[in-house]
């Protein structure tokens, strides 16, 4: 559920009558955190799942994985934006389309590999009156990182850069120093990659964001807990919340793959073993078992998790985010 202000999507006549059966918001209890934002400032652990856009015109998986995520406790979703670079539904729609189908908070990745400054700033004014605040900043993988050899990236603008952009709009002003009219209020992330080697040079990198105005940061997936205790006792001399990205392995070749092709990611030899070991019938449960304890590490170090499922695992994330809820409050 998003935060009530007067340039959310129930503000608009147009926009107002909501599909049968989507969701409808429902009055919270005196001193409940209802927004993300509020509970990540208030020092709640909080945990959050990514829900990618589809490739095509149907969301209806997506909507559904939402709504199970929603009914386990999630504090909010991640909508990804073209992640690996493989073309899929525009994050700001799908952001706006789950917020109003589910009734469920939102962190939407934004990238700058695919706009310049003027579409930037044209999708941040849209995502803020459409009530979307919570921006994950990011460069974006190459497109031919998603096998698009005949596309180039824009880049007009860095990750960084797009902090700027919106730390000026919540001070009121574009990024030329024009008047937006009234301070807007966006909630802004950056990415972390905990397995950077050497990590000083990431460290330097987020030294530079929280200058730009990130107020969290949400890192890469990390499978061994001596990597994340080590980032973690580094950055926090930056004095922001910190949500460790968690990703249940499936088996083996899953393992395999994520360690030697996809960008920031890094597998020990111990837990590629493990997967081995486990086999295609018990891989599910062993990359599960792993996830668990990782959490339980976050639980006492970071500020939350992030949960990305393997092959559409929502089941399996809401397993996870309700445990996660049950631990928490007992």
């Amino acid at each position: 559920m998003t935060e009530h202000n007067p340039d959310a999507l129930s503000a608009s006549p147009a926009l107002a009558a909501a599909p049968a059966g989507a969701a409808r918001a429902t009055p919270r209890p005196p001193g409940e955190l209802a927004t993300f934002r509020e509970k990540v400032e208030a020092g709640r652990f909080v945990i959050t799942v990514e829900v990618d856009p589809p490739h095509g015109l149907s969301a209806r998986r997506a909507i559904q994985g939402a709504q199970l995520l929603r009914e386990a406790g999630v504090d909010a979703i991640n909508v990804g934006d073209s992640p690996t670079a493989k073309v899929r539904m525009s994050p700001l729609a799908m952001s706006v389309l789950l917020q109003r189908e589910v009734g469920v908070d939102i962190v939407m990745h934004y990238t700058t590999r695919d706009r310049n400054a003027m579409a930037i700033h044209s999708d941040m004014v849209g995502a803020h009156v459409l009530g979307i605040r919570s921006i994950l900043c990011l460069r974006g993988d190459p497109p031919s990182v998603g096998g698009y050899t005949d596309i180039v990236g824009v880049w007009d603008v860095s990750a960084v850069g797009l902090m700027r952009f919106l730390k000026l709009a919540n001070d009121g002003v574009d990024f030329t120093g024009k008047s937006i009219g009234r301070q807007a209020s966006f909630f802004i992330g950056g990415s972390a990659n905990l397995n950077a080697d050497p990590l000083e040079t990431e460290l330097r990198l987020m030294r530079r964001k929280v200058e730009a105005g990130a107020h969290f940061f949400m890192t890469q997936n990390v499978f061994d807990a001596k990597v994340l205790e080590r980032f973690l006792d580094k950055a926090a001399k930056f004095g922001r919340p910190i949500i460790v990205g968690v990703l249940p392995l499936h088996n083996s070749r899953h393992a395999e793959f994520l360690h030697s092709q996809v960008p920031g990611m890094s597998l020990p030899d111990g837990v590629r073993e493990r997967m081995r070991r486990a086999g295609e019938e018990r891989g599910p449960a062993e990359g599960a078992a792993m996830a668990r304890d990782m959490i339980a590490v976050c639980r006492e170090k970071a500020a939350g998790v992030y949960l990305v499922p393997s092959f559409g695992r929502y089941d399996l994330a809401a397993e996870l985010v309700a445990e996660t809820k049950s631990a928490a409050s007992s």
